[in-house]
């Protein structure tokens, strides 16, 4: 039987490889889990893909897990960012979340001029990505930056990477999603009292942009930041 527990590590992993664990790891596997010596698990680092290991020392302060068989090569997520506004704690948790299991690079929290959220955690939301990768079989946890203004971000935006602008105000129309340009990619998502007028004028003016509906309602920024995943994913993204 295949080894349930992963875990993300930063450190080299190849045959034979020994892996020190830290000391939340190793209060994890070994208080948490009981796991012991000659316990098997299963490990990724974001660069060698992952591995089957087996625990060869254990304690309350640390242990080693040795690498004995590569269990899948790695595979990268495709070239997409995630920019959203933090909401409340436990949505923007579940955003952060689903934005790793839908397969995203990187993800930007973003301050807009309606943003309800002033200020974010970002190494409690890193540390919650890196929950998530483990959880759900990715084998890259995407970086969490650090909460920026969007007006700083569009300043210095890459020429090649496309913006999907996700405009509420489009609500109703039809979705170009389909037409949306592929990675290198980037998807915006407002927060619940949406984009200013500045805004939207600013991002509309960008050649980068393209601007898209998410169907005939409104959705919550939670919502419309999955269905907008899910359809890029679809269309220009590892799920075509």
């Amino acid at each position: 039987m295949t080894a349930k527990i992963r875990l993300f590590v930063d450190h080299p992993l190849g045959a034979g490889q020994p892996v020190p664990l830290t000391r939340e790891q190793a209060h994890y596997l070994f208080s948490v889990m009981r796991m012991s010596t000659g316990g098997k698990l299963r490990l990724f680092n974001g660069r060698d893909g992952e591995w089957l290991a087996e625990i060869s020392e254990a304690s309350k302060k640390g242990g080693i897990a040795l690498c004995t068989e590569a269990l899948r090569p790695q595979v990268m997520p495709p070239d997409l960012w995630l920019l959203f506004a933090p909401i409340k704690k436990a949505r923007t948790d579940f955003i952060v979340e689903k934005a790793v299991e839908l397969g995203v690079a990187r993800i930007l929290p973003v301050q807009t001029h309606y943003t309800n959220s002033e200020r974010i955690r970002q190494d409690r939301l890193q540390a919650h990505a890196m929950e998530a990768a483990e959880q759900c079989g990715a084998l890259s946890v995407p970086e969490v930056a650090e909460l920026a203004k969007l007006d700083t971000l569009l300043a210095d935006w890459p020429a090649e990477r496309a913006l999907v602008f996700c405009d509420e105000a489009e609500a109703g129309g039809r979705s170009a999603m389909l037409d949306a340009a592929p990675a290198p990619a980037a998807i915006l998502i407002g927060p619940e009292g949406g984009f200013s007028d500045i805004e939207r004028a600013r991002l509309g003016a960008m050649a980068q942009t393209r601007v898209i509906a998410l169907g005939p309602r409104i959705l919550r920024a939670d919502t419309a930041a999955v269905a907008a995943l899910t359809l890029w994913q679809t269309a220009c993204g590892d799920w075509s």
